[in-house]
């Protein structure tokens, strides 16, 4: 690793305190540029780290890699440690609407859930859970007991480690009650395996995926949806969902143009 590389994870870590999973990922990309041209980073130049580069296909890989080599290259220029400021273009990736689903499908979904047993509950709950919080899968695995204050849920494990608080609906409320009144195991966290272990990531996905057919991930774009197209404001659904950038919820409001095409294709008389 060049010393150049070395600083900059340093400063990642130390003077920008990003998560270690964050450092581990910056690191990733970069030691893999560096060791496999074997030269050091800040001495490439564009063409020759395109080049390398060529061999991803998938655009968003690519540009995480590429932003990767851009955070480097401007704390080399910041530091002083290179004359020129590389940066390099991002490759065009096409808007894609998220995949979600309807409120009357997960509504429907969940009524045929069994819950004679304390698993088909807590299938119910986490399902509703997710659909009612718009959490993150991670941010719902790591859930205590005491993360859920009456009708609030206090979101500590948050992505890049900035906590929030959202109101949790009533029935979600209920049914994590009542899973966890059956749940015979003591235990701070609140969704658990058969065995009374923390729930994993992969079990939270095939739980999801047998009853809705969906990853955790869709139930989140299905709860901005429900409150973009019910009318709620833009802001308030980033603060919600934890976004850093208000970019990134926009993708949402073309959800709500094309309800409201939809809307006006169906009822308007000239249409």
């Amino acid at each position: 690793m060049s010393n150049e590389l070395e600083a900059f994870l340093e400063y990642i870590s130390v003077t920008k305190a990003l998560s270690k999973k964050s450092v581990k990922a910056y690191s990733s990309d970069l030691c893999m540029v560096e060791e496999n041209l074997q030269k050091p980073l800040f001495s490439l130049d564009s063409k020759t780290i395109l080049n390398y580069l060529s061999r991803y296909e998938n655009k968003r890989t690519l540009n995480r890699k590429l932003s990767s080599l851009n955070a480097f290259f401007d704390f080399c220029y910041k530091s002083e440690f290179s004359a020129e400021h590389t940066k390099i273009k991002l490759a065009k990736i096409p808007k894609l609407l998220p995949k979600f689903l309807s409120h009357q499908k997960i509504m429907a979904s969940l009524e045929a859930i069994d819950r004679s047993t304390w698993i088909g509950m807590r299938d119910y709950a986490l399902i509703l859970f997710l659909y009612a919080t718009g959490t993150r899968v991670s941010e719902c695995l790591e859930l205590s007991r005491e993360d859920i204050d009456g009708e609030w849920l206090h979101i500590r494990h948050a992505k890049g480690e900035k906590e929030r608080v959202v109101p949790i609906a009533d029935i979600a409320k209920a049914a994590i009650d009542k899973y966890l009144q059956e749940f015979k195991y003591e235990k701070d966290f609140v969704w658990a395996n058969y065995q009374g272990n923390k729930l994993s990531r992969i079990s939270a996905y095939k739980i999801t995926k047998k009853y809705l057919g969906v990853s955790p991930h869709v139930i989140r774009h299905s709860y901005a949806t429900s409150l973009i197209t019910g009318g709620a404001d833009l802001r308030v659904v980033q603060e919600l969902l934890g976004h850093a950038s208000l970019l990134t919820t926009q993708i949402y409001t073309h959800i709500q143009k094309q309800d409201l095409q939809n809307t006006v294709q169906k009822h308007h008389p000239l249409t």
